[in-house]
């Protein structure tokens, strides 16, 4: 019978550093392999490990790769997740058993890190943005396990918002009703990942990584499971231009109807549309979010540890 060190390994680095209270920030590889064009996704990558170690914290990037669940990757599985020429699967809680067994690589999207975070004992996570509840749910049900993975993993999950290309507002009402506290880091309104604002109002608001840690405390010592939102807006100087970015997502969305994408098919061809359509102007946001999301998450994991 197998066990779970079967299927999952902790790097020593990242082992060593939950073992000595040192800060653990876990990263996404869904952003490197389906996120991002080469070589911007691996400059990327490189880029969050250092932010985050500058910060005195440690990174571990979650990804699947030869029957075994990756916290913390090394040089060669981080080439290989960011590299144009390997088939890399997505991940999320459906898909892990089966890329496990067969013993492929695969990138995790948000569920799939949250889990990963879940059995590690990692409690703060950063990622772009999450995913949710799509346009067009009420017929097509379309509705991403990033949802329900929200609900029940303890674990700060420190987001531009919601991915641009869903209907936040109904997002926002499921996480609502999943019990998960969205704090608007700096904010009183939902972020809209490319741009500050989305015209929805947020119950919780932080300004300071020990204000949310105290947030962290307070939930999960009365065991009120689930993760906590931290909405943290793009920088100012980075936000895109909202009219152009809605045109270029109501168009991507359009062509992948046209398609007959479903599922896991929409994101990637969706952002890659945008990319495509803003002249990379929204590629530089995404770099920039990311970017700012880490900095505030190893923040919020210093203060949590403290």
């Amino acid at each position: 019978m197998n066990s779970l060190k079967t299927y999952l390994r902790v790097h020593d680095e990242v082992a060593s550093a939950l073992r000595d209270g040192v800060p653990v920030v876990a990263l996404e590889s869904t952003i490197i392999s389906h996120g991002m064009p080469y070589p911007q996704n691996l400059e990327c990558a490189q880029r969050l490990d250092e932010i985050i170690r500058e910060a005195g914290c440690i990174p571990a990037l979650v990804a699947v790769d030869e029957g075994v669940l990756h916290v913390g990757v090394d040089e060669v599985l981080l080439e290989k997740l960011a590299s144009d020429k390997v088939e890399v699967s997505k991940v999320s809680r459906r898909d892990m058993p089966v890329v496990l067994a067969s013993g492929g690589t695969g990138a995790t999207t948000v569920s799939g890190t949250l889990i990963a975070c879940h059995l590690a004992g990692i409690r703060v996570f950063v990622t772009g943005g999450i995913g949710g509840v799509h346009r067009g749910a009420d017929e097509s049900f379309d509705i991403s396990a990033d949802l329900e993975e929200l609900a029940v993993s303890d674990v700060a999950v420190v987001s531009a918002g919601v991915k641009a290309i869903l209907d936040l507002e109904k997002t926002l009402e499921v996480l609502e009703t999943k019990g998960v506290p969205v704090v608007g880091y700096g904010t009183d309104e939902l972020p809209a990942f490319y741009t500050r604002k989305s015209g929805l109002k947020l119950v919780a608001r932080a300004d300071s990584p020990e204000e949310v840690a105290e947030i962290m405390k307070a939930k999960w010592s009365l065991n009120l499971h689930g993760s906590i939102l931290v909405a943290n807006p793009i920088p100012e100087e980075h936000e895109a231009e909202s009219g152009q970015i809605n045109n270029a997502i109501e168009e991507a969305l359009s062509l992948a109807y046209q398609k007959g994408m479903k599922g896991k098919e929409v994101t990637p061809f969706v952002l890659a549309h945008v990319a495509k359509s803003t002249s990379n102007s929204s590629l530089k946001s995404n770099l920039a979010l990311v970017e700012h999301n880490a900095r505030v998450g190893a923040g919020i994991a210093k203060a949590y540890g403290a």
